[in-house]
């Protein structure tokens, strides 16, 4: 990697870009991470060659100034919430959809090649007017604004759900069935490929180094498909809570996505997360070759993190 040791990553403080932050250091990248509040990036601080710095990415001068400084920008930056709009709410298009043509123009007007965009499973050409959520119609438009961007070597990675210690997913059906007596659950029988968040990271890392990957849109899952309602048995399982899980038909799922995304505290689901799960989030193929990652079942590595392996449950 020695033609890009400065490498800005935006998003960089999260559930992946911290694992993505480490393996760049690893690889002997020098990293700089924008934030708008620092001590949210604690966790980051202590990996010698990494930068963190707080600005707005969502301010055009501050953006400029900061990929005017790399060799390589990566933008992970995703939401799962937002309001609701047509074709898609406000903070989605701020997140999803104007910050990567704003990154890709960076790119472009200071002469940085290489862009690494995070997009997500789903996403299809021309999604941003055929897609079933406004997430990933969001996500497809930001998308293509990445492709469409002149002068800028672009890599799209589109993972399906992520895993992992400290994920949002498993751990957080793990704590629910802890003290629900019953998982009652919207789109039970959508279908899921999840990915292992050290093997995402690995494929970005890898992407760098490998100029076959310029130009590409990859899809990222694991080895194995689940329906959403065997990965909630199989969080409980682990955890060590078995509970009952019990399927509910469209109506009462619409409903129940309705009351969780207007209750208060952390949005557990929307409306439009169960529009998304109309779509089975399952890869077209196994994980290309050239990004040099062999995908890691989640029974490898679900059961450190989640308490026990199921089969030591009975």
């Amino acid at each position: 990697m020695a033609d890009a040791h400065r490498i800005l990553l935006i998003g960089g403080t999260g559930f992946i870009g911290s694992r993505i932050a480490a393996r760049l250091v690893a690889a002997n990248c020098h990293v700089r991470v924008p934030t708008r509040r620092r001590e949210a990036a604690r966790h980051l601080l202590t990996l010698p060659t990494v930068d963190v710095v707080q600005a707005n990415v969502h301010d055009d001068a501050q953006l400029r100034a900061l990929v005017a400084g790399a060799d390589v920008v990566v933008n992970l930056v995703g939401i799962l919430h937002g309001r609701a709009g047509a074709p898609w709410g406000p903070e989605f298009e701020a997140a999803h959809v104007r910050l990567p043509a704003r990154v890709a123009a960076a790119c472009a007007a200071a002469g940085v090649r290489r862009l690494l965009h995070m997009s997500a499973l789903g996403v299809t050409e021309g999604g941003e007017r055929s897609g079933p959520s406004m997430y990933l119609r969001s996500k497809a438009a930001g998308e293509r604004a990445v492709r469409a961007a002149h002068g800028v070597d672009w890599t799209v990675f589109r993972p399906s759900v992520v895993f992992g210690p400290g994920d949002s997913f498993l751990t957080l059906f793990a704590r629910l069935q802890a003290w629900l007596p019953l998982m009652a659950l919207a789109r039970a029988g959508a279908r899921f490929q999840p990915v292992f968040v050290g093997d995402v990271a690995q494929a970005f890392v890898n992407a760098l180094q490998r100029p076959e990957t310029i130009g590409r849109c990859y899809e990222l899952a694991g080895p194995d498909v689940f329906t959403l309602r065997e990965l909630v048995r199989l969080a409980g399982a682990y955890a060590g809570h078995r509970r009952p899980v019990v399927g509910l038909p469209d109506a009462l799922g619409r409903l129940q996505a309705a009351l969780l995304e207007f209750a208060p505290g952390p949005t557990l689901m929307s409306r439009d997360n169960f529009d998304s799960m109309s779509l089975d989030n399952v890869a077209s193929g196994p994980m290309a070759p050239e990004l040099g990652v062999t995908p890691t079942a989640l029974a490898a590595v679900a059961s450190s993190y989640l308490g026990r392996s199921p089969a030591r449950r009975g």
